[in-house]
């Protein structure tokens, strides 16, 4: 089974991109916001709901990044390939959400749900001279970061 993911990469006027610091199935991520395609949604779209869903945030898709060109296994689901799609999104208006200074700085409540959903995410900027392939945790997001240093 082959589970479509999509990804933005957000950067902001500083020069800063954006990252979700996640807590998933007792394992520490870091990568860029996005998630799964639907059924019957394009890429695009589902890049542009992801980022509603999660950030309560309008954007807008920008130029492909990279699509997932070797075989990669899901690293949650044992039996499934993940082919990834990433893209430029950029802010249709101010964020919203909280923004941390440090990875996983998750609240009370945010500990709260993650009992329910075995899941948090929070996000934060990173300084563009600071980020680089390390800054994230999964091996096709260190392989777009790379991508995105190199333009």
């Amino acid at each position: 089974m082959i589970t479509v993911r999509v990804y933005g990469v957000l950067i902001n006027d500083q020069q800063q991109v954006l990252v979700s610091d996640e807590y998933i199935r007792g394992g520490l991520f870091t990568k860029f916001p996005g998630g799964g395609l639907e059924l019957g949604e394009g890429t695009r779209d589902c890049l542009k709901r992801e980022f509603k869903e999660e950030m309560n945030l309008l954007v807008k898709v920008g130029d492909h990044i990279y699509t997932t060109d070797y075989y990669q296994p899901s690293a949650f689901r044992e039996g499934q390939q993940i082919l990834s799609i990433y893209y430029y999104a950029h802010a249709l208006e101010p964020i919203s959400v909280p923004l941390r200074d440090k990875p996983f700085d998750f609240d009370a409540d945010q500990l709260k749900v993650y009992e329910e959903k075995n899941e948090i995410e929070t996000f934060r900027f990173i300084e563009w001279n600071d980020f680089n392939e390390e800054s994230v945790t999964l091996p096709i997001d260190k392989i777009v970061a790379g991508i995105i240093k190199r333009r």
